[in-house]
């Protein structure tokens, strides 16, 4: 009788076993959410990194303002004519490196005055998180408002020999009026 006993209690287990082995339906679709979801949190801890960057580099600067493409996130710069949101998008490659559209907001939402600044980009060192200033490029951008005054302007500016991937900084600086026709016949005697 014991023999029957060892039977009874091994197929009563090997069918135990056989039923936890059965997977259930909605598994794959809940890993599918789970990786999903790990991606968003990869791309938020990555975005959340870079904006933390970005402050932390416009905090020690003491001229002008740094935007990270990485941060995707405006930068404040205080200028002699008012306080200004600056913003990065549409970040691409093209023949000569890399070209983006500079939106430039007045936060009061004066108009804009015609106005040159200094603008550099290069890498950003991976340890230190500071730009690196070896390949650091810089150009001169002029912005002339439109027909009518506006708060906010739109600069198209191309960084050469440059990828977008290592497109570490931008830095906008030296900002300085340009007088009006207007203004230069009234300064002259």
């Amino acid at each position: 009788m014991t023999p029957s006993y060892r039977a009874i209690f091994a197929l009563t287990a090997l069918f135990s076993l056989a039923g936890c082995a059965q997977q259930n339906p909605q598994l794959p679709a809940l890993n599918k959410e789970i990786k999903q979801l790990n991606q968003k949190l990869t791309t938020l801890t990555t975005l959340a990194s870079a904006l933390e960057q970005q402050t932390q580099l416009n905090r020690q600067s003491t001229s002008g303002a740094y935007i990270l493409p990485a941060a995707q996130s405006p930068a404040l710069l205080n200028s002699d004519f008012g306080q200004l949101s600056l913003s990065l998008s549409n970040v691409t490659s093209d023949t000569m490196g890399t070209s983006g559209l500079l939106l430039i907001k007045s936060t009061s939402g004066k108009p804009l005055p015609a106005f040159s600044a200094t603008l550099d980009w290069g890498q950003l060192d991976q340890v230190t998180g500071k730009p690196l200033t070896v390949d650091m490029q810089t150009q001169t951008i002029e912005v002339t408002p439109r027909l009518l005054p506006a708060s906010e302007q739109s600069v198209e500016v191309r960084f050469s020999n440059i990828a977008p991937e290592n497109l570490g900084f931008v830095h906008l600086h030296h900002l300085t009026v340009i007088p009006t026709a207007a203004e230069v016949v009234a300064q002259q005697p």
